[in-house]
């Protein structure tokens, strides 16, 4: 086996090409770009428009590679979710989308892995944060008063459902 070398760029969902930031990186390693590129590309079909962390490792030896694809930020899952182009410029004034609880929750069990969050509960308040900071409501409230709402209990049964399925 030769020496791994590793290239990790973001990339849009379903959008990479041989152009920069993949084929100047992996043209000097030998390795056939637009195959890496068409794995990346498959990999990552499920998150267009999105930037996504994606660590390619390639054997300078064999040449062959693997991809490992990460989950979008946060911020790009809501934004996705609630169908807007960005976040708002001014969050505490101007609110420029909607989500779900369900959509929230979605995120958040994507997210748990890449997080602090020691339980659903938490990563949910994580995900609202997010909320606050792109000036997107849950529920068609303000993110500010769903998190209270979070955190007194009152979507307490929603969740235990939730983790139940």
């Amino acid at each position: 086996m030769g020496e791994i070398k590793t290239i990790s760029v973001l990339v849009t969902g379903g959008e990479a090409t041989a152009g920069q930031p993949l084929g100047p990186a992996l043209g000097p390693l030998g390795v056939n770009v637009l195959a890496i590129v068409n794995e990346i590309n498959r990999i990552t079909g499920d998150f267009k428009g999105m930037r996504v962390p994606v660590k390619v490792e390639v054997d300078t030896e064999t040449k062959k590679f693997t991809v490992t694809v990460g989950t979008p930020t946060t911020s790009a899952l809501i934004v996705k979710e609630a169908g807007i182009a960005k976040g708002s410029g001014k969050p505490n004034l101007d609110f420029v989308g909607n989500v779900s609880f369900d959509k929230v929750l979605g995120i958040a069990k994507i997210k748990i892995n890449d997080s602090y969050a020691g339980s659903i509960k938490s990563s949910i308040k994580e995900v609202v944060g997010s909320c606050v900071s792109l000036g997107v409501k849950v529920e068609n409230e303000d993110p500010r008063l769903f998190m209270k709402q979070v955190e007194e209990g009152k979507w307490d049964k929603a969740i235990v459902a939730f983790e139940a399925k």
